[in-house]
Formats: structure tokens, C-alpha cells, sequence
């Protein structure tokens, strides 16, 4: 399996001057905990996460640093992490250095890029552009399907399946589909996020059934819970 087989490719995002509260706000309805930051050309210029946010609710509560310590380390990140605790805006606040991946990047590697660089996700793109991304959710969901050293790669037929059932949840029903997965394998279709109720899971599960070429499915779709995140 790649990159392309369980990202999640209707990523909400955010521009450069976007406001912290907005980011905040988008956080909160839509379930995630991460929003990347693009251009106009949807090339990825950073990420803003939870843990961004939270230096910013940290600072009105922490301990000023010793004098003798600012003496010691003067100059040393403290304008940075200023402008990461009273930044206003995505690009003040948003973590700079990513590491991105293709759509052809095999899910071995991308397990292994998280694992290295300690992060939870990581956007991919296309021709410098965001298509997509995957977050550690996204990799379990792909090794549930099948192993990620299987011979058998994912076909092209698998592809067409799990696009057809992104469009058509996405065009027909009420379902967000930036909160939902699909992971396809042989035919064997595979349901993964979350729904704001019975009746959507439902939805999902009867547009992936009227999909030609789906010989199972396995629901996993569970209820939006408060407070829990996405990607």
C-alpha cells in the first residue's frame, strides 16, 4: 500500500494571514487536530497543530524564567518562542520545517518518517501541491487491511473504488468526508472515521455497497464523540 491508498485528500486548510481564533474554531467543529497552511497554489508553507495553539494558553499561566537564566541563554529562541506565544496569525505560529511525502510513498516508509521525526502526520503532495495527508490513524487503518510488506500491491481497480466512494458520500450524502477513510484491498472495502450519526453511517456504508467491484465491507465508522480529534 502507498500514501495515495488510506490519506485523507479533503484536508481543511488555512492561508498565511489566517487569524489564531479561526484556527481554533476550525479545529474544534471539524474534529482535527492539525490544519496545514498553503498559498494560493495550495503549496504547503507550514502546519498548525493543537500543540501550537496551547503555547499560546500556556503563556498566560507560566512562570517568568529566572533573571539569571535569561542572563545565561539570551538570545537563545527567545524572540521564537514570542512569536510563537503571542502570534496572531498561522504564519506567526505555524511549525516551518515539514516533511512531506507523495502519493507513491510506500506506507513502510511513512510509518518509519513518523516514528524518526516524532510527529503525528504528514501532508502529501503533488507537484509541490497538497493533495493530501496522513496521520498515524490513517497508517493503522492501511495495516489493518493488509500487511504493509504484502506482496500483492494495491491495484489500480482498488483506486478507482475508493475514489468512487469518496465522490459519491461526497456529492449525495450529508457525511463530511474529510472526516472519514476508506481503505481498499482486493475488493475488501474498509470504513474508518467519524459520523454525526446512525443515518450517515448507514449512508457510507450503502454508497460503498452500490460501488461496482466492492466484494465486502467492514464498517468501522463510529459517532463523533466531544473532544476527540482527527488528523
Amino acid at each position: 500500500m502507498q500514501a495515495v491508498d488510506v490519506m485523507t485528500p479533503n484536508v481543511i486548510t488555512v492561508e498565511p494571514d489566517t487569524d489564531v481564533r479561526e484556527i481554533a474554531r476550525l479545529l474544534l467543529e471539524n474534529h482535527i487536530s492539525a490544519v496545514p497552511v498553503v498559498n494560493e497554489e495550495r503549496a504547503v508553507l507550514g502546519i498548525v497543530s493543537e500543540g501550537d495553539l496551547m503555547r499560546r494558553v500556556e503563556n498566560g499561566t507560566e512562570r517568568r524564567k529566572s533573571w539569571w537564566l535569561k542572563s545565561l541563554f539570551h538570545g537563545a529562541g527567545d524572540a521564537g518562542d514570542y512569536v510563537k506565544s503571542h502570534g496572531r496569525k498561522a504564519s506567526e505560529i505555524m511549525t516551518r520545517d515539514l516533511i512531506t511525502i507523495t502519493e507513491d510513498t510506500p506506507l513502510n516508509r511513512v510509518a518509519r518518517l513518523l516514528e524518526k521525526h516524532h510527529i503525528k502526520r504528514v501532508p502529501v503532495v503533488r507537484d509541490g501541491r497538497l493533495v493530501g495527508i496522513v496521520s498515524r490513524a490513517n497508517l493503522l487503518r492501511g495495516f489493518s487491511a493488509t500487511a504493509p510488506d504484502a506482496d500483492t500491491p494495491v491495484t489500480a481497480d482498488d483506486r478507482e473504488i475508493r475514489d468512487a466512494i469518496l465522490k459519491e458520500v461526497d456529492k449525495n450524502t450529508s457525511v463530511w468526508v474529510d472526516r472519514i477513510n476508506v481503505i481498499v484491498a482486493d475488493g475488501a472495502v474498509q470504513l474508518w472515521g467519524l459520523v454525526e450519526s446512525q443515518e450517515e453511517r448507514m449512508a457510507v456504508q450503502v454508497a460503498a455497497e452500490n460501488t461496482p467491484g466492492v466484494k465486502k465491507i467492514e464498517n468501522n465508522l463510529g459517532l463523533v464523540p466531544k473532544g476527540v480529534g482527527g488528523y
